[in-house]
């Protein structure tokens, strides 16, 4: 008996790692559009289906203070770290991907239509900020941390 509660306890904690590995939350390392350039922590957190991102770390010890001085609204010279960029976000119709949400660029202080896609068994995030249509943007790969 004991043989099989070890083993049923090793399937729940695999399908539990498994499970996560499926979805954008968890903890990012932000990627500079260089490729190699870390630039920040972002938590993704789910609630009620739509998943949502703070800034929790920025790796640059002299922007620690930074605000966004660009920004519109209740985040115009807000600080940067523990600021809200990604809202909205849901799983798309397909699957595939995660978009209909919004990402903020605190560094210029524009907000952009997102599309998330998980790659390399949920280790990377394709993060691709948009006007309009996913053709005319950005992307950025982030790497999971946690």
């Amino acid at each position: 008996m004991h043989k099989t509660l070890t083993i049923a306890a090793a399937l729940c904690l695999a399908s539990a790692a498994a499970l996560a590995q499926s979805s954008p939350a968890g903890l990012w390392r932000t990627i500079d559009d260089d490729g190699k350039t870390e630039k920040s922590h972002v938590r993704i957190t789910e609630a009620g289906g739509a998943l949502s991102g703070r800034i929790e770390k920025i790796a640059d010890p002299s922007k620690q203070s930074a605000r966004c001085a660009d920004c519109e609204g209740a985040r115009k010279d807000q600080p940067v770290l523990g600021m809200t960029i990604i809202e909205g976000v849901r799983r798309s119709s397909g699957g595939e991907h995660w978009d209909s949400g919004t990402i903020l660029d605190p560094n210029n202080g524009k907000t952009y239509k997102v599309r998330m896609t998980l790659k390399d068994g949920g280790r990377a995030l394709d993060v691709r900020g948009y006007v309009g249509t996913p053709l005319l943007g950005r992307t950025q790969t982030w790497q999971r941390v946690e």
